[in-house]
């Protein structure tokens, strides 16, 4: 997969700045989650980073992505 597939954005979490870089479909996927949470994309995206561990910060993005639509697939209501 090239870089060209990636959109980058820059974003303030946690005190420090910091820029991500994920695939578009992932991107709208956890402005998605951030709608039906009531929240902002970077706190939801400072909550991430505050629980990802030693995973890389886009990683953990996708693995957030992936966790809470397999929650969803497991109890759609």
């Amino acid at each position: 997969m090239s870089g060209e597939h990636l959109a980058k954005r820059s974003f303030s979490l946690n005190g420090h700045r910091t820029s991500i870089a994920l695939e578009h479909e992932f991107w709208a996927r956890l402005e998605r989650f951030a709608d039906q949470d009531q929240t902002s994309l970077a706190a939801l995206l400072s909550q991430v980073d505050v629980d990802r561990g030693l995973h890389p910060l886009a990683s953990a993005c996708r693995l957030y992505v992936l966790e809470r639509t397999e929650a969803l697939l497991e109890d759609p209501a």
